[in-house]
């Protein structure tokens, strides 16, 4: 239950910045273009991408935290709770590991999106990702 608290913390956190921003605000950053240029990254942005965008990850955020605790539920689900657990592992796995990727750097080369995605965006996606694998796992020990 441990594992999937943090989890879903971190997921929340995630979620209530997407829900932010797509009601249009800039937090925790003073203008639209820098936000934009720290948390999406891609050359030359100059605007966040379309609200409904972000309220789509704040769902998806949510919704994968929920995910992690009812995978932290070892009576519920079956087989079917524990193939979502190894998709929603493999999504973050892959987005961790693909921060770390010279094809991302020449998608994302904004300089503090690059800072934030080797110190934060990145190692959460794998800490995440194994953390879903870890849920899965315990659910059978």
């Amino acid at each position: 239950m441990f594992i999937a608290s943090m989890m879903f913390i971190a997921l929340f956190a995630v979620s209530l910045a997407h829900f932010l921003w797509s009601l249009g605000r800039t937090w925790p950053i003073r203008n639209e273009k820098l936000l934009a240029q720290t948390v999406v990254g891609f050359k030359d942005i100059e605007r966040m991408p379309p609200r409904l965008a972000s309220l789509a990850v704040s769902i998806a955020t949510i919704a994968a935290g929920i995910y992690a605790l009812a995978l932290a539920d070892h009576d519920s689900g079956g087989t079917l709770l524990d193939l979502g657990g190894i998709a929603l592992a493999a999504v973050f796995l892959a987005r961790g590991i693909a921060g770390y990727t010279t094809w991302w750097k020449g998608l994302t080369p904004e300089p503090n999106f690059r800072l934030n995605d080797i110190r934060v965006y990145s190692p959460l996606c794998l800490a995440l990702g194994l953390g879903f694998l870890a849920l899965v796992v315990f659910r059978h020990l």
